[in-house]
């Protein structure tokens, strides 16, 4: 393929390293089993919150870089983000969350945390990010890839998210499921969270032209089929928290898989001997976090690929 860096994947992850990596000089391929907007990132509400992520200083790094970078893009006009109230509920008494330095203007009220975080339409910002590397000069290649060893001799970045589970031979990545629902929004514009309702995790995301509910978060799970009883389930709960839900239509189902990792994720360049003329720098097991840590990593993953190109 004639670039000297492959980027496996083309969700959040994959999308946002090649276009830093692109940006100081490196030519970039990336190589994808799927369109962009079909892999698991399409799916994601994706507001910025580092959910099911536990603390750590290297976590909180990429998490205020990745806000900064969203926040200015919001205010740039980039296609499908912008700047979203959020109302998260609290059932007991909590502590300040470890994340919060990252977001300013916090606030803890009762019973509340309140805050405004960017908020990413997915498919809109994955197309807008696929456009913007292709017409920089970027390559997007359409290949199912079964080893790392089977991509060009050079330098890889493997973002291949649940595939890294045999791509990188790690046993500690797994799925953790999620079911969402999409309504008609009916005028919301904040967004608010219950992730301790005692029926389940629940969210309620307005974007511009639906409103995303959630949702369940279901470790070592691989069924898609979208399960009825839950969606049910889920309508009820975020009905109850904001009744103006009631009788909104339902515009769509889905369940996907987030590719979460025991430990974390893995931001890395391989220790191990290069495989067949193939070194690999590591970036997957975000879970549902990778909107929230995208170019954060993306920045470690120049630094791991000897930052800027010569010449």
């Amino acid at each position: 393929m004639g670039s000297d860096i492959t980027v496996l994947g083309a969700g959040i992850i994959g999308l946002t390293c090649a276009v830093r990596l692109q940006e100081h000089g490196h030519a970039v391929t990336v190589v994808t089993a799927d369109e962009p907007g079909r892999t698991v990132s399409g799916l994601a509400a994706a507001v910025w919150y580092p959910s099911h992520t536990d603390a750590d200083p290297r976590v909180l790094s990429w998490a205020v870089r990745t806000f900064d970078e969203l926040s200015a893009q919001a205010a740039a006009g980039v296609p499908g983000v912008v700047a979203r109230p959020t109302r998260m509920l609290l059932r007991r008494p909590h502590t300040t969350p470890w994340w919060a330095a990252a977001v300013p203007g916090f606030q803890e009220e009762a019973g509340e945390w309140r805050f405004t975080v960017p908020s990413v339409e997915m498919v809109t910002y994955l197309r807008w990010l696929r456009d913007r590397f292709v017409a920089a000069g970027g390559r997007v290649v359409r290949q199912r890839v079964g080893r790392l060893s089977d991509l060009p001799h050079g330098l890889v970045v493997n973002c291949g998210g649940l595939g890294a589970r045999e791509l990188a031979d790690d046993p500690a990545v797994y799925p953790a499921r999620g079911q969402v629902v999409g309504v008609a929004n009916p005028g919301l514009v904040t967004s608010v969270r219950d992730e301790e309702h005692p029926a389940g995790m629940t969210y309620i995301h307005p974007r511009s032209r639906d409103v995303v509910l959630g949702g369940t978060y279901q470790p070592g799970e691989w069924d898609t089929t979208v399960d009825p009883a839950t969606t049910a389930a889920i309508l009820a709960r975020c009905t109850e928290l904001v009744p103006e839900l009631a009788g909104a239509p339902v515009l769509w189902q889905a369940a996907g898989l987030r590719p979460a990792r025991h430990g974390g994720a893995r931001v890395e360049l391989d220790p191990s001997a290069p495989a067949a003329g193939v070194r690999v720098v590591h970036a997957y097991g975000h879970g549902g976090a990778g909107v929230t840590l995208s170019w954060g990593c993306a920045e470690e993953v120049l630094t791991l690929c000897g930052g800027a190109a010569e010449g």
